[in-house]
């Protein structure tokens, strides 16, 4: 993939069903919980999107809990983009705006521990965050057996 052809951006609404498109798929997978298009146009100016020769390829959305502590959430590529780096590239430019905003300490629910671990993060309790655990995980269908790991990274 050559850079000049890549790049991400914020979302528009009209990246909405991409963003759908792209969530569902590693939904039905059961990596990460489905996320209606109501939804994403709800919170489309918290996603980003990552763009190739004209085509959404990846997404990633910000939650923020306090003024010093945000979550990074929804990071998808689809599958024929994977291992490119766009993961990667769309996490920073999460990062970056968090940092922007004065976000101290940036974390992640994830299944893909090894990635977050090559870019800075690391394994924490999710207790650690109980924000996300009362705004979020009590309407989790896989509250009571949750398989994901908690990672937070110091910004």
């Amino acid at each position: 993939m050559q850079q000049a052809e890549l790049f991400v951006r914020y979302a528009r609404l009209a990246d909405s069903g991409a963003i759908s498109a792209i969530t569902a798929e590693y939904a039905r997978q059961g990596i990460m919980l489905e996320r209606s298009n109501d939804n994403i146009v709800e919170n489309i100016r918290n996603f980003f999107v990552a763009e190739y020769n004209g085509e959404v390829i990846g997404c990633c959305a910000i939650a923020f809990y306090t003024l010093k502590l945000a979550e990074i959430r929804s990071l998808a590529v689809f599958t024929r983009y994977k291992m490119k780096g766009i993961g990667r590239l769309l996490v920073e430019k999460a990062e970056s705006v968090l940092r922007e905003e004065g976000v101290r300490e940036v974390f992640v629910l994830t299944l893909s521990r090894e990635f977050f671990s090559r870019i800075g993060y690391s394994e924490i309790r999710k207790e650690y965050f109980p924000q996300k655990i009362w705004k979020d995980c009590t309407h989790c269908p896989k509250l009571m057996a949750c398989d994901e790991i908690a990672m937070v990274k110091t910004l």
